[in-house]
């Protein structure tokens, strides 16, 4: 991410990601998703983080969340998030929408457009995504 702000900026979010850039598909999985791709969505400058936690046997989620909460994101867009990564992200006071899909693009455009709602609870159980 460039260190030199545009004039326009907007919300600094964070989208989980298959892949390191904007056309990239969102990854279903918050705690063991490839990337998480920390956008401005006033000029979609971004920023690709390896998820460090990916390969996890436990914890990934609230890991995950403790990286994510150290970004300064404002919102995680995802396509699912479970009860300690959604418990560690409400913690921080980090809004939580599920059910995003298609590229990291298209998921802040929606977002952008006002398309998502806020997650109200975990979107499935512990472990999920563990192969």
């Amino acid at each position: 991410m460039c260190s030199d702000k545009k004039s326009g900026s907007g919300a600094k979010i964070c989208v989980t990601s298959s892949g390191g850039d904007l056309d990239s598909t969102v990854d279903s999985r918050f705690g063991r998703c490839r990337y998480f791709i920390i956008v401005d969505t006033g000029n979609l400058e971004f920023e690709a983080v390896q998820n460090p936690n990916m390969d996890s046997m436990g914890g990934a989620g609230i890991q995950s969340g403790q990286l994510i909460a150290g970004k300064g994101v404002k919102t995680v867009l995802t396509g699912n998030v479970g009860p300690n990564a959604f418990q560690t992200l409400q913690a921080a006071g980090i809004e939580i929408v599920t059910g995003a899909s298609g590229t990291v693009r298209e998921a802040v455009e929606k977002y952008k457009k006002g398309g998502f709602s806020s997650t109200q609870g975990p979107s499935v159980k512990s472990k999920f995504g563990m192969e």
